[in-house]
């Protein structure tokens, strides 16, 4: 069965690599929400400027995205890959050691452009080296980075929940070692353009492949963007778009603003607020890495449905108790259920599968970048609308669920089905180890 044959070591270490994109992204929304208290108190800042701040993150991913995925393709998705993650590491150290919130903020616009031009570059780079029946698997593997990113920043949080500044500092900075390390790992990690015929043969029984066609495959090349405006490439793109910025703006708001909003609007402490969220971090990472299982097989879009609905009612829940402290706690019970198996990891796998191959990095960046642009617009006036009002911010959370719900249905029963059969990939690429 093609989900559960074994997939070679030096795979799933360019997945890891890549799904780094996605731990620093993660780590970044997730440090900066679980230290905005701490730097609204420090830098005196108001909720307008508490919004600036996580809008600017949110945008620059946004903005980074966009770029990065375009010059991937332009000039190459390997040298994209290695520097961006470097950039990274100088936005984060410059977070780290902010005096106020003027350097701060100079230290998002950067980490924040840097992670936004990693997370559709890595995706694409590990999809090109992943072979058709391990892609599912592999590229969800990032999502489990995802989640972990989230606890790492979570658990310092809690941990360091009583420290001030110094604790603020130390969240952030594990994000610049980890970018640093991950930067040193890719430069030495060999990804090798060559064909596994073996592979190749099993899974089409076609022992001879045109040379000439072989090696343009291989060899980067530049994506004219008129190929992006085909029906291949825009009806798989809105589709995922779709599903990904109505998921979002609920995922998002709770990771950036989920410990502030338990603070300021379920009266819980900093230490709670953290703890709580740290308390079903571990559920969210098991049930992540249960989706990887399943990622290559039908079960992956069989359990949508269900976790989907679920994922409905968690928010519904949270809407009808206006955010009350017992509401939230059966809110993140929900949640982490059912967001492994409807949420960002689908999106990512469902890109890979039914974008064209030519323009991955462009078309998957220009999703990430519109998705996050709206983030980043809702993020601003997030503080001052739940300050408002706490219902009317869940309910329309609510309805954005509800919405990404429909968008995921339309891909699993058109674009997938289709997707299959319409698809040729680089199937075999072979990942050297080191």
């Amino acid at each position: 069965m093609a989900g559960t044959r074994p997939i070679p070591t030096p795979l799933w270490k360019a997945a890891a690599l890549s799904g780094m994109a996605s731990y620093l992204d993660a780590g970044l929304i997730v440090a900066i929400s679980v230290n905005l208290a701490i730097y609204r108190d420090s830098y005196d800042m108001g909720v307008w400027m508490a919004g600036a701040i996580s809008a600017i993150v949110t945008g620059c991913i946004a903005v980074g995205s966009l770029v990065g995925g375009r010059l991937a393709d332009l000039f190459g998705r390997r040298r994209v890959y290695n520097w961006d993650i470097f950039c990274f590491a100088l936005g984060a150290i410059v977070i780290t050691l902010a005096p106020d919130d003027i350097t701060l903020l100079i230290g998002v616009l950067v980490a924040g452009l840097a992670a936004g031009a990693d997370l559709p570059t890595s995706l694409a780079v590990v999809s090109d080296a992943a072979p058709s029946w391990a892609r599912g698997r592999l590229v969800a593997f990032t999502q489990v980075m995802w989640m972990l990113g989230i606890a790492v920043a979570i658990f310092l949080g809690f941990v360091l929940s009583t420290t001030g500044m110094t604790g603020a500092r130390l969240i952030t900075g594990q994000l610049a070692v980890a970018a640093l390390v991950t930067w040193a790992l890719r430069s030495r990690l060999k990804l090798t353009d060559e064909w596994d015929t073996g592979e190749h043969e099993r899974n089409t029984g076609d022992g001879e492949r045109d040379t000439a066609q072989q090696e343009a495959d291989a060899a980067p090349h530049s994506t004219p963007l008129k190929n992006i405006w085909t029906r291949a490439a825009l009806l798989p793109m809105t589709a995922t778009f779709v599903f990904y910025v109505t998921w979002g703006l609920g995922a998002n708001t709770f990771g950036q603003f989920g410990t502030y909003l338990l603070v300021t609007v379920s009266d819980a402490s900093q230490s709670l607020a953290t703890g709580i969220n740290l308390a079903f971090i571990p559920i969210g990472v098991l049930l992540t890495l249960a989706f990887v299982r399943v990622a290559d097989t039908p079960w992956r879009d069989r359990l949508f449905h269900v976790a989907a609905v679920v994922q409905i009612l968690a928010f519904v829940i949270a809407s009808l108790t206006a955010g009350a402290l017992v509401g939230m706690l059966v809110f993140f019970v929900l949640y982490q259920l059912s967001n492994p198996f409807a949420g960002e990891a689908n999106y990512k796998v469902w890109s890979q599968l039914t974008l064209p191959a030519d323009t991955r990095g462009t078309t998957q960046g220009l999703t990430y970048a519109l998705s996050r642009g709206v983030f980043a617009v809702a993020a601003f006036f997030t503080p001052a609308l739940a300050d408002h009002s706490p219902s009317v911010l869940l309910w329309t959370i609510t309805a954005c669920m509800t919405a990404a719900a429909f968008a995921g249905v339309f891909i699993i029963r058109v674009l997938v089905p289709r997707s299959a059969g319409a698809v040729t990939d680089r199937a075999d690429l072979r990942v050297s180890s080191t």
